[in-house]
């Protein structure tokens, strides 16, 4: 089984949730953004996502939008990101390595070229936000002869007739965008969620996870009780960019204090699903 799978097999047994976390990149340096993703598995992050740095990052809020532009300006490309994931599987191997970007870098590397990069640097699914089902040709023929998952969205707005045309090019698990927007601006509710997950487990046996708007280690938890996993990614770009300082350089504890709060969102998921 890929990774991912294994991982999600795993937590079954163990009948608990995931949690999944977010960074940019070289945001706002290489050194820091390695030292946060070499130090999130043991913190608690049982997948992670790593956000490819894009001029246009359309689907983002404020705060994911200057990690990309802190990326940018630190020299962080795709051949970088890659090569991010190429070091850290030297020690990991066992961890999900999830990218998540946009198409206009994946088509200006060359998809085909990219995906054999990916399989190379140990790279196991790819979030591409704005490839829509009708045009996943571009990239899946390449994905799937890499073993890499394609992982879809699926918004509050997909209705149950584009459900299946959606889920038919997904693998490894389905990332629901839990609020209409982009990312950080809102949660959704608990009643909100225990009515569109089951809605979408009607089309897919795959993992659910719920993203977009996730922040605080009770909103995971809430994540979890209703899906599979949390995703939680704006929240800890927020503290990673206050603890910056005017130069944007990160302060002494700044690694430190995301690892922490990545240790509190894992705690909350962990016991999520343990009776009061």
């Amino acid at each position: 089984m890929s990774r991912i799978a294994t991982k999600f097999a795993t937590l079954r047994e163990q009948k608990r949730g995931a949690l999944i976390t977010f960074l940019e990149a070289w945001d706002p340096d290489p050194a820091t953004s390695m030292a946060l993703l070499r130090g999130m598995p043991a913190a608690g992050a049982d997948l992670i996502e790593i956000g490819c740095p894009f001029t246009d990052p359309m689907a983002d809020g404020p705060t994911i939008q200057l990690a990309a532009k802190r990326a940018l300006a630190a020299g962080g490309s795709m051949t970088h990101t890659l090569a991010m994931v190429r070091d850290f599987r030297r020690e990991d191997d066992t961890t999900p390595i999830i990218l998540m970007g946009y198409l206009n870098p994946i088509l200006s590397y060359d998809p085909a070229r990219f995906c054999t990069d990916a399989e190379a640097a140990g790279v196991d699914g790819l979030i591409v936000v704005d490839l829509p089902s009708e045009e996943a040709a571009l990239l899946a023929p390449h994905a799937a002869a890499h073993g890499l998952d394609i992982i879809r969205l699926i918004a509050p707005t997909t209705d149950e007739s584009r459900l299946p045309l959606v889920l038919a090019g997904s693998s490894g698990f389905v990332y629901y965008v839990s609020i209409t927007g982009v990312t950080g601006t809102r949660t959704a509710t608990a009643d909100e969620l225990a009515t569109a997950i089951p809605l979408i487990r009607r089309f897919t046996d795959l993992p659910i996870a719920v993203g977009f708007g996730v922040r605080s280690p009770s909103q995971a938890a809430e994540a979890v009780r209703a899906a599979d996993a949390a995703v939680v990614a704006s929240a800890l770009i927020d503290t990673l960019a206050n603890g910056l300082d005017t130069r944007g350089r990160p302060r002494p504890d700044t690694v430190r204090r995301v690892l922490d709060q990545v240790r509190a969102l894992a705690d909350g998921v962990r016991t999520a699903r343990i009776p009061a």
